[in-house]
């Protein structure tokens, strides 16, 4: 599961309904003391049992969506917490509009003729946004073994193995 990207996903058809994954999915978490999720009819959450969970700990977010020919596909996204995930789209967001801004502004002042230091901040911010990214890889890193569980867990439950994209 280790990979460039940050938020691993999958997707995979079972055969039976989507009440008979969920209704396996419930009594599963129920017996289950290491996990806790919210389960509905179309969307399933599977996390850490809140006295091991962390900054870093993964969920497992489900959608399940009936096929014509029957069977039941069923999209997986590890990912962080929301709110983990809102703090680096939002840091990914303000970098970007921070540099748009500072590009627009220093390039003004060449044409202007002027001398541009501003431009500087450009490859400063670049750097920071790299920052981010390996940040949200070593989290990712410290979050692995736990998202292994989920992944281990949630195969035992659709007996049926998952292969990630």
């Amino acid at each position: 599961m280790s990979s460039l990207r940050i938020r691993p996903r999958f997707k995979t058809t079972v055969k039976g309904t989507t009440n008979d994954c969920v209704n396996e999915i419930k009594e599963a978490i129920d017996q289950n003391q290491e996990f806790i999720g919210l389960v509905s009819e179309q969307y399933c959450v599977i996390k850490i049992c809140l006295e091991e969970r962390h900054y870093w700990s993964p969920q497992l977010t489900l959608t399940f969506e009936v096929q014509a020919e029957g069977g039941l596909e069923i999209r997986g996204l590890y990912g962080p917490k929301p709110s983990v995930w809102a703090v680096f789209f939002m840091s990914y967001a303000a970098l970007g509009v921070l540099s748009l801004f500072v590009g627009v502004f220093g390039l003004s002042q060449l044409m202007l003729e002027k001398e541009a230091p501003i431009l500087w901040a450009i490859p400063i911010m670049a750097a920071i946004g790299i920052g981010l990214y390996l940040v949200a890889q070593a989290g990712q890193k410290v979050g692995a073994e736990q998202m292994f569980r989920i992944h281990h867990f949630y195969e035992q439950v659709i007996k049926h193995r998952v292969t990630l994209e």
